[in-house]
């Protein structure tokens, strides 16, 4: 999986007045949490666009005061009227250590259903899966080559190796619906037919 680099500073203080304090610098309060103690440290707002913005999603190269660590961004919370961040969870990784993570569904192929004007409906953007670091994708494949009009594509069809998949197995990821244009001309054609 890819990697983005993020530069973050030890913060003094943990309060609500300091986390005011350095949002009104524009930086965001962040923790690092899953190694031995945790670790409070702030991030320039500008600096998580590239991670936060994007439907993909990395490893982050962390780099506090100097000091590396691997990590994921494990939660994200957002101002509820202008929709700034207002803060971030990181988890360490470790390489013998399971994470859990929310992983892109990418589609490979064309469906038939839809050459012949069925539409199609994306149920899951990601699916959340559990492994150990090395063995987690950027994205998850999903064929569309078989899927035709009123079939869809179950989370129990997918395997990855080395992950499990944690959503439950019945959850459609896609379907292929009839367009209301299609329904409309077989409501016609059926019209046209019963006249006969």
């Amino acid at each position: 999986m890819k990697s983005i680099s993020i530069s973050g500073s030890h913060r003094e203080n943990v309060g609500k007045r300091d986390a005011k304090e350095l949002r009104y610098q524009g930086k965001v309060p962040c923790v690092l949490y899953g190694g031995k103690e945790q670790i409070h440290f702030s991030v320039f707002e500008a600096d998580l666009r590239d991670l936060v913005y994007t439907p993909s999603v990395y490893f982050i190269d962390l780099s506090i005061d100097g000091k590396k660590y691997k990590a994921v961004m494990q939660d994200i919370q957002f101002h509820p009227v202008l929709d700034t961040i207002i803060h971030i969870d990181f988890l360490e990784l470790f390489e013998d250590k399971p994470v859990v993570m929310h992983v892109p569904v990418r589609f490979t192929g064309y469906s038939p259903g839809v050459k012949m004007g069925g539409k199609l409906i994306q149920k899951i953007k990601k699916l959340k899966v559990k492994g150990l670091p090395k063995d987690i994708l950027d994205g998850i494949d999903v064929n569309l080559d078989t899927l035709d009009i009123g079939k869809s594509v179950r989370v129990s069809e997918i395997s990855v190796p080395n992950l499990q998949i944690l959503d439950a197995k019945a959850n459609t990821i896609v379907t292929v619906e009839t367009s209301r244009a299609l329904r409309e001309a077989a409501a016609a054609e059926a019209k046209e037919a019963a006249k006969k």
